[in-house]
């Protein structure tokens, strides 16, 4: 018997403190520290030290937050900005206008005068991460309540991030990492005029769009072009005609050289969110039920989307952009499930769970501290999970509906004619307010298509979720309708004022607080809010609160049971390295995957009639003549390749590095086979796929004719 519990505890150590090679999204600031020699082992030809650094210029001050969820890297000395395509796809979009369509033409700007401003698009840079547990952990105890807990850390939060930036325009937060049990300080300065540079057609920068998203091979030239501009003094400023071209601490030079297999890559970005250290439990809310909702629900609305778009040129700029945002996570939560299920990823926790009693079991103060752990996480989930499945019909379902989640807007103007708590003034003000907000709202709605939409999901939501989250308009629906939602639907969209700009601003410019309530877009609305606010949020927050505490103490009992093992924290949108090699795979049986490909794949690929894989003329004759220029490698143009690194969203647009530091592509997808990396990662089929640079750099060069940017690069052999 305790031979056997040895063997199971060791294969349990073993596990842990090996990583599966390539798994890992590592903090650069302890990079010298954690990883250096196995970086330099796999292939690292410069310091690790150059990676990261706060008293010199390092390749850390060339990558760039850019917005609110993806990356960015300065390519050049004049601030040119290179990221994806779909990341800069609704700044492209919102320029866009049938006349000028820069979705479907593309756009170089000439000079620096039309390079076009971006209203509300930020860059941000890391100056500095500092490791502030010590100033923390030592204040909390475990008599504390979490509320007490949090007040604290808020309390020295605060005290660090104002000593941290005082007397500079920096930007500092303290942020949680391995759920709580360390903290570091990000010091960040944010550049606020960003502006539109130049983008391929989307033939290009989509070629392959929702067909061949998340999947390999790739012929996707998935980027664009912006550039950061500062005040005279090349510090952060408000968009301005005089603000001038952004200096940076460093800018990456580019590489002709290509990858061959096993080459060392490296991805530096801001990766948004993993959950690598979650129990079974967890594992099996998100299989059984999160991820198949989602999916279901999202599907409805794509399906409708889809067949619209496909005959309507106005809907389809519309919304060309909420598709693909809406398609992006829809695909990769099937895919995610799908390697999941493949890896029997609950049995493998289960096992680890089971090896993690026989350690605590040899212990008596380790069973002290964490014996009922694994319980208390199993009656959270359970406790959790109805109200977790509730909360996905209303986020997805009810709030998938355009009209439902525009319409909560009217909350606060509601609540005061209902309350009579705000004057005639404030009214006006905020009447005033919806119409102004409103204007970005209609641009890009299409009612019939939302009205299609709303039938089927009411209707889905009224047949798949327990009567006791049902909002109290179904029994209205049920009396009235007899359950036809398609009837129902109707006569929300032909009665609310909401449904068209000029209803909207008509009932505002002579707003009348009886019609509000008794509009039907917002008492359908407000039903939803009710059964949320009343039978879903407040327990769902609360289970999700308690899960979140139980899963601090879990992962403190990992790092407490391996000492030794180098642990990676969860990714949370902050800076991160991710290093691998360049790598086929093998997705099934008797199928291969290269390693790259190559322009011939656009000609085998094109359709002229199908909207995914169409090609610009004059990209297919620059392939026909096989007019590469200094950018082909025997004779081909490489397209994309893909390599072992850790990644997730957020990672899109981040520079993919060579072993000398040099630009040699831009990461913007993960493999199918691959996406449950989230949760579990898996080094045979776990691949992030990378713009080749050349790609981009012929596009720019050969196909857009913009010599100005070539110019502006640093381009080595």
């Amino acid at each position: 018997m305790c031979k056997k519990i040895f063997l199971t505890v060791f294969t349990f150590l073993f596990s842990f403190v090996n990583l599966k090679a390539d798994e890992g999204m590592w903090l650069p600031f302890l990079l010298k520290q954690l990883n250096s020699t196995d970086m330099q082992t796999r292939g690292l030809q410069i310091p690790v030290d150059s990676i990261y650094a706060v008293n010199k210029s390092s390749l850390k001050d060339g990558v760039v937050l850019f917005g609110g969820g993806c990356t960015g890297e300065i390519i050049s000395d004049k601030g040119l900005l290179l990221t994806n395509h779909h990341c800069g796809y609704g700044q492209i979009q919102s320029h866009s206008t049938v006349e000028k369509d820069y979705l479907t033409d593309g756009y170089w700007a000439k000079t620096y005068n039309d390079e076009l401003p971006c209203k509300g698009l930020t860059a941000s840079f890391i100056i500095r991460i500092d490791d502030v547990t010590n100033d923390i952990i030592p204040a909390l105890n475990s008599k504390m309540t979490e509320a007490e807990r949090e007040a604290t850390i808020s309390t020295i939060a605060y005290s660090l991030e104002k000593k941290a930036v005082e007397g500079t325009h920096y930007e500092a937060r303290v942020r949680p990492f391995f759920t709580g049990n360390k903290y570091f300080m990000i010091v960040s300065e944010t550049y606020k005029d960003v502006r539109l540079v130049g983008t391929p057609p989307s033939a290009i920068g989509k070629f392959g769009a929702d067909a061949d998203n998340w999947m390999w091979p790739r012929h996707t030239g998935d980027f664009a072009l912006f550039r950061i501009y500062a005040g005279k003094d090349n510090k952060p400023a408000e968009y301005a005609t005089d603000n001038v071209p952004y200096v940076p601490r460093y800018s990456f030079p580019i590489s002709l050289s290509g990858v061959s297999e096993g080459d060392f890559t490296m991805v530096y970005g801001f990766p948004g969110r993993t959950n690598e250290y979650l129990s079974s439990y967890a594992l099996e809310l998100i299989m059984n039920h999160t991820d198949p909702i989602r999916i279901a629900l999202r599907d409805v609305r794509l399906k409708n989307m889809e067949e619209v778009m496909r005959d309507n040129d106005t809907v389809r700029i519309q919304y060309s952009a909420k598709y693909a945002s809406i398609e992006n996570a829809y695909k990769k939560w099937k895919g995610e499930l799908r390697g999941l299920k493949r890896l029997n990823a609950i049995e493998k926790k289960r096992k680890t769970e089971s090896a993690f009693g026989a350690w605590l079991d040899g212990s008596a103060e380790r069973n002290n501290n964490y014996g009922k752990l694994m319980g208390d996480l199993k009656s959270a989930y359970k406790e959790l999970t109805p109200y977790s499945i509730a909360s996905d019909y209303i986020n997805e379902g009810a709030y998938g509906i355009e009209l439902l989640a525009y319409a909560r807007n009217y909350l606060a103007l509601a609540d005061s004619a209902v309350n009579k708590t705000a004057n005639r003034e404030w009214v006006e003000k905020e009447c005033e307010r919806l119409i102004n907000i409103s204007k970005g709202f209609y641009k890009d709605y299409h009612p019939p298509l939302d009205e299609t939409i709303a039938s089927e999901l009411l209707e889905i939501y009224f047949r798949k979720t327990d009567t006791h989250f049902h909002p109290a308009i179904f029994s209205d629906i049920n009396t009235k309708y007899k359950n036809d939602f398609v009837k129902y639907a109707s006569d929300v969209f032909s009665k609310s004022f909401m449904t068209t700009q000029q209803k909207q601003e008509a009932f505002l410019k002579n707003f009348s607080a009886k019609k509000l309530l008794s509009d039907p877009a917002y008492l359908l609305m407000k039903s939803f809010e009710d059964v949320n606010k009343q039978k879903v949020a407040g327990e769902f927050n609360k289970a999700v609160a308690a899960t979140s505490i139980l899963q601090r103490k879990y992962m403190a009992s990992q790092m407490e049971m391996h000492p030794d093992k180098k642990f990676y924290p969860d990714a949370n949108s902050t800076l991160r390295v991710a290093y691998g090699n360049v790598k086929s795979y093998k997705p099934m049986n008797a199928v291969t995957y290269n390693y790259f490909t190559t322009a011939d794949g656009i000609i085998e690929k094109y359709d002229s009639t199908n909207y995914d894989f169409n090609a610009p003329k004059k990209l297919l004759a620059l392939i026909s003549k096989k007019d590469f220029g200094r950018y082909a490698k025997d004779g081909e143009l490489p397209l994309c390749f893909i390599a072992t690194n850790h990644t997730t969203g957020g990672n899109s647009g981040s520079p993919v590095l060579n072993a000398k530091g040099q630009l040699i592509g831009t990461n913007f997808d993960r493999v199918w086979e691959g996406t449950m990396s989230d949760y579990m990662f898996d080094p045979e089929m776990c691949r992030n796929i990378t713009l080749d640079i050349r790609y981009t750099l012929f596009v720019i060069d050969k196909f857009a004719n913009a010599q100005r940017l070539i110019d502006e690069l640093k381009i080595v052999q």
